[in-house]
């Protein structure tokens, strides 16, 4: 997949974004979007072309020239200013709905009242009669006769907002007079915002009741419609922002996310039927005016990241541009902010208009690295707009009736729209990590193999070495102890001065067999597990030492714990064991002692202490360190610091003490 930074292979993003699926999706969009365009400029052409379809609405299409000729007939519709909301005796002009009064009376704040007198078509008796309102700006109510049939909750500021919401009534026959009959609709609302009447229409209760569903349905709820669709979409968009923000492709996200609800906030002018949050009508039209500055700003800046166009000089002046409209917006006067929320909206349209024929020339030109489809799609969405604003701009509609149009297409048009773009782009990258995590995989096996690899290397190489330090051991324990007991006994035949009796030599070959026992017994005893109990882990030391001592007539007794109140490591064990072999082997050879006592206690339940205790004839303990003579002292001392314990070594005329204490799974 092609990164949307530039990088990447062309051909791999084609295989997400194939053109034909997303050009047939495109041209469906596009034509249901153009339907939508065209809809309310018809309709407008329609009202505009005389009062036969909203101000003369007569019978069904098709129900026959009886109920034509029944139908209710609008004779003339009369506007005039009322400075003191009362209904006026004079100044009435005749006028043509829908209408906004601020063309005939520029400048007239507060309130108009409209006479529409009609009458049915025959003098029997045709039926209910039926009245409808496409709106009234910005508020108002309606009497039929001198009878009230409608208000506003609010005619005054904050006034109820009843422009852009169709309503109908059944007009009560007894409220009815025969011959001519009048309504009477009191608008109210300020002159900045284009006040005046929709669309009126008279007839009976299942015409009037389809057109107002028509209304309903222009007016409202494709309104709420692009509402959903900009909260659903800018939601979504700034969470895919946020978990990509890092990313160059990122931004574009964020942009459309806050493009989406900058216009949701320019759609609360169409909803909205209160002024809340508002105090008044003119400060709802600041607040849709900076809202509409922010949507263009947004609109923009997305262009721009999704095309990849970096244009900083451009990007700074949209700012001061999107600042100079939202606060042209807010500042303007009350008395002129019809004219200044006028210039703020052209000026807004201009820029998003210029923005859209920028990018055709920017997807559509001929670059080195080929064209971009999801740039020429993104092109086409604004082609849209341009000639939808070429239809809007030479029509004869008003300014107003231009942003309905507006408002009615961009929701959908430009939600769907970059929702289909960003949602392929999205695609693509989501295709692009699942290839990154396959390749990651295989990296990752191929780099577990290698690791097993050099794990088995590195194994080889420390059986290699186990096996050398056990020999080196193995040497250390034969010089030890056989070797020791081999020169012992070599020194005591070539001394001699007559043969040794059968007995000694006997005694001596003992010596030797069982020193080698020593050595064979160690090297075994690798593998082993913990003893059950100190007395097992004893057992085998007592059984081999225990004979000889007797044979060299040495009283020996041993002290063992029943139980481990907390059990040692096995190498701790194998330590120990070497260690108590090492101190029993000198008192064999070097005591001369008549009594021997082993013991093996646990003080605390992770202390073990051994200790070797006889009395023998001793040694010089500080000498024999001093002198370095002693290789079984170095030994026994290097043992207990590996095994995580401490030697005590002392000695005197009355006997020798060896003790190690060691912490236990350390």
């Amino acid at each position: 997949m092609r990164d949307v930074r530039g990088g990447g292979a062309h051909g791999a993003g084609l295989t997400l974004f194939q053109w034909p699926q997303w050009l047939a999706a495109m041209a469906r969009v596009l034509c249901l979007a153009a339907c939508m365009a065209l809809l309310p400029g018809a309709a407008q052409a329609q009202g505009a072309s005389g009062n036969e379809q909203h101000n003369q609405l007569g019978g069904e299409p098709g129900a026959g020239a009886d109920a034509t000729a029944c139908a209710p007939r609008i004779i003339s519709v009369q506007a005039a200013r009322a400075p003191h909301g009362a209904r006026p005796t004079e100044g009435w002009v005749a006028v043509t709905l829908p209408e906004v009064w601020t063309r005939r009376w520029p400048g007239h704040d507060g309130t108009v009242w409209y006479r529409i007198d009609w009458e049915r078509g025959c003098a029997r008796a045709a039926g209910p009669v039926a009245l409808g309102i496409d709106g009234i700006s910005v508020a108002g109510e309606v009497y039929i006769n001198d009878e009230l049939l409608w208000r506003d909750a609010s005619l005054a500021e904050p006034l109820s907002r009843s422009w852009n919401v169709p309503r109908w009534w059944m007009l009560p026959e007894s409220a009815l007079h025969p011959g001519v009959n009048a309504v009477w609709v009191r608008a109210v609302g300020p002159a900045a915002l284009s006040p005046g009447l929709g669309a009126v229409r008279l007839g009976d209760a299942r015409t009037v009741a389809e057109e107002q569903r028509h209304s309903q349905w222009r007016q409202r709820t494709v309104y709420f419609i692009n509402a959903v669709v900009c909260a659903l979409a800018g939601a979504l968009f700034l969470l895919v922002w946020l978990l990509r923000r890092r990313e160059a492709a990122g931004s574009a996200y964020g942009w459309f996310g806050l493009m989406a609800l900058a216009w949701l906030a320019y759609l609360t002018t169409y909803l909205a039927e209160t002024q809340w949050p508002w105090p008044d009508s003119i400060a709802r039209s600041r607040f849709a005016m900076v809202a509409l500055a922010s949507y263009v700003l947004c609109a923009c800046r997305f262009t721009f990241s999704f095309g990849e166009q970096r244009l900083p000089w451009v990007r700074r002046a949209l700012w001061l541009l999107a600042a100079l409209g939202a606060g042209a917006a807010v500042f303007a006067p009350a008395a002129a902010a019809g004219a200044w929320f006028g210039w703020v909206w052209q000026a807004a349209m201009a820029v998003f208009l210029a923005n859209c024929v920028q990018f055709q020339w920017h997807a559509w030109r001929a670059r080195p690295g080929g064209r971009r489809p999801e740039h020429m799609l993104l092109a086409l969405a604004w082609l849209v707009f341009l000639v939808v604003a070429l239809f809007d701009f030479f029509s004869v509609l008003d300014r107003w009736q231009v942003a309905r149009n507006w408002a009615a297409l961009s929701g959908l048009l430009v939600i769907v729209l970059v929702v289909l773009l960003l949602g392929g782009q999205l695609v693509q990258h989501m295709g692009s990590v699942e290839r990154f995590n396959r390749d990651l995989e295989q990296g990752v096996a191929k780099a577990r193999a290698e690791l097993a690899a050099a794990l088995a290397r590195e194994h080889a190489q420390a059986l290699q070495t186990a096996k050398l330090h056990e020999r080196m051991q193995l040497a250390h324990d034969l010089h030890d102890g056989l070797g020791a007991s081999l020169v012992r006994g070599l020194a005591l035949v070539e001394q001699a001065k007559a043969p040794l009796p059968n007995e000694r030599v006997l005694s001596i070959l003992k010596v030797l067999r069982d020193d080698l026992r020593q050595v064979i017994d160690h090297g075994s005893s690798a593998g082993a597990t913990v003893p059950d109990t100190p007395v097992q882990w004893a057992a085998p030391l007592r059984h081999r030492f225990t004979r000889l001592l007797d044979e060299m007539g040495v009283a020996s007794s041993w002290h063992i714990a029943p139980q481990w109140r907390e059990r040692p490591s096995a190498l701790q064990c194998l330590g120990l064991t070497r260690l108590v072999e090492e101190a029993l082997s000198n008192v064999v050879k070097h005591s001369r002692a008549r009594h021997l006592r082993v013991d093996c206690v646990q003080p605390q339940p992770d202390t073990l202490v051994v200790r070797v205790q006889d009395d023998g004839v001793g040694f010089d303990v500080p000498a024999v360190q001093r002198a370095g003579m002693s290789v079984g002292m170095r030994s026994m001392a290097a043992r207990a610091e590996r095994m995580g314990g401490t030697l005590t070594v002392r000695s005197g005329p009355s006997g020798t003490l060896v003790g190690v204490s060691m912490l236990l799974n350390q």
